[in-house]
């Protein structure tokens, strides 16, 4: 791959700024849209790389936006030409993470502000109210769309029922019970090791 010119630097930050206004219950829910546009469209991404920087960035500890740097960063090492490239790909890594954490951040926190504000001022009106309780369904829907892309980055996800079987006790567990969500985490870590899913 080749370095990018300034349009497609620019058209990496409008993505992102234009999906930070579309990012319901996080960024992770356009996590599918993400994937069509870095992997898919441009081809800036392959699925290998993408499912693993959303991997690899929900396992660290910090926020949930970090996978966007991540994403952020391959992209600026590939148009650099790889990470044996020399000094040149890692500036591009750094400019690609920068781009897409600008575009993830601004346009989100401003409207959040923003809205937070005329939100708690008029709190009491009916709309704002079946406002947050209209959002909750849409919030679960992308999350399930989200867990479809990575799963499919891995195989066929309509064949790997025993997966999504755990994910679906290990949802009803955290719902109906007290039950830490890291005991589970670490569970569904030892049946992968293991193999058993």
């Amino acid at each position: 791959m080749s370095v990018f010119d300034t349009s497609e630097w620019l058209a990496l930050l409008l993505h992102f700024m234009s999906l930070s206004l579309l990012a319901v219950g996080g960024a992770i829910t356009t996590a599918p849209e993400m994937h069509k546009y870095l992997v898919v469209d441009r081809m800036w991404l392959t699925d290998p790389q993408f499912t693993s920087s959303v991997a690899l960035a929900q396992a660290a500890p910090g926020p949930n936006v970090l996978f966007v740097a991540l994403l952020g960063w391959n992209v600026g090492l590939n148009a650099g030409g790889g990470i044996a490239a020399g000094p040149q790909a890692w500036l591009l890594a750094s400019l690609g993470m920068t781009m897409t954490m600008l575009g993830i951040l601004v346009p989100s926190t401003t409207l959040t502000f923003v809205a937070a504000r005329w939100g708690h001022q008029n709190r009491e009106l009916r709309a704002v109210r079946a406002f947050k309780q209209g959002m909750a369904p849409i919030v679960i829907a992308l999350l399930i769309a989200t867990g479809w892309i990575l799963a499919a980055g891995t195989g066929k996800p309509a064949e790997q029922w025993p997966v999504w079987l755990l994910t679906a006790g290990s949802a009803l567990l955290v719902w109906k019970t007290r039950i830490h969500m890291l005991w589970l985490l670490g569970i569904g870590a030892l049946l992968g090791a293991l193999g058993m899913v």
